[in-house]
């Protein structure tokens, strides 16, 4: 059974405490070089994980003279963080800087998203995995996770931001392999760049538009990394239980080898994750902060909190086709904690 921390939102200035009780302590050395990963929202969002919480946590970090950064890596989706300079661009704009929260800004995978580590996973979908270079390179990993719902297993929590989040661009084109992309009309110049940078020869320039041949597409996704006018993109409704093992499969390789605190925020809970513009206001109360060694069980808490709220079950609702339950139990079916657990509140 694994210890899941927890205050509520009316009892912030326990925050201290709750890193303290969770054993943040027991991650960070002197001179470690501390990764905070996180997601600093896409252009429109307003659900992230604000500047004057992860401050806090820069602030305890540094307190065990720890030398902090703070990261995420780049998106497949055409947006305001697809390369380094976007995604830093935005992360200002939305108030991380290094006068507001202490700590500077690192872009795990590099300017185009294919700055990565290979790390040995012999997984059922991956022998190796691209971890996002900085990410692997960082002494100990602070995961900040903004818990909400997500189109691909129901919710997006601490597995979530540790898969995706912790895979590089390339590596997230691997989970999401064999989805051939979908063709926005009216947006594709005629250029030609998807042309030459398709590996698979599936790409053709007819009548000025481009054209993907189905039984050539490899699902790799470079055309999308490519395209500058976001011509290009993945069709989500489409994704399987096979992305979603894939997804647990890369948590399980950044995690490898890895001292972790995870951080579970339960604030603004809305339908869809923060990598999406929207004025959607959120399905549930604000609720608390969760934080655990185990990925596995503050995700399970992190839903069960949110069912015991909204008096449903929230994510099933949401997404009648998703099963939440599919990427815990896989998590923990790979050793990577527990569905069992203590809720422990401060």
């Amino acid at each position: 059974m694994s210890k899941v921390y927890f205050i509520d939102f009316k009892s912030l200035r326990k925050f201290k405490k709750l890193l303290l009780y969770a054993g943040l302590d027991k991650v960070v050395s002197k001179n470690d070089i501390v990764a905070i990963k996180l997601h600093f929202g896409e252009k429109g969002n307003r659900g992230y994980v604000k500047p004057e919480y992860v401050q806090r946590v820069v602030k305890e970090v540094k307190a065990l003279k720890g030398r902090p950064f703070l990261t995420d890596s780049n998106t497949i989706y055409v947006g305001e963080r697809s390369d380094a300079l976007r995604h830093r661009a935005i992360a200002r704009t939305h108030g991380f800087s290094l006068e507001n929260c202490g700590a500077p800004i690192v872009i795990a995978d590099g300017l185009r998203g294919n700055s990565f580590v290979e790390v040995e996973s012999g997984q059922k979908h991956f022998k190796k995995i691209k971890v996002a270079s900085a990410l692997y390179q960082a002494d100990k990993l602070i995961f900040v996770t903004h818990f909400t719902g997500h189109e691909l297993g129901g919710f997006g929590g601490a597995l979530k931001n540790v898969g995706m989040g912790g895979a590089s661009r390339t590596g997230k084109y691997e989970i999401h392999e064999a989805v051939v992309p979908k063709i926005e009309k009216g947006k594709c110049t005629g250029c030609g760049v998807c042309v030459t940078w398709c590996p698979a020869g599936a790409i053709n320039i007819v009548k000025k538009k481009v054209k993907i041949d189905n039984n050539k597409c490899i699902g790799c996704g470079e055309c999308i990394l490519y395209c500058n006018f976001g011509t290009l993109s993945i069709e989500w409704s489409n994704l399987t239980e096979s992305e979603q093992e894939k997804l647990v499969e890369y948590a399980y390789g950044v995690l490898k080898n890895k001292k972790v605190l995870f951080i579970n925020f339960l604030n603004f809970i809305t339908k869809l994750c923060d990598c999406c513009a929207t004025t959607a206001g959120p399905v549930v109360p604000d609720i608390g902060i969760l934080a655990s060694f185990d990925p596995v069980a503050i995700d399970e808490a992190s839903v069960k909190l949110v069912n015991e709220v909204g008096k449903r079950d929230v994510f099933r609702q949401l997404f009648p086709g998703k099963d939440w339950e599919f990427q815990l139990n896989y998590a923990q079916k790979l050793g990577m904690g527990t569905r069992n657990y203590e809720l422990v509140r401060i």
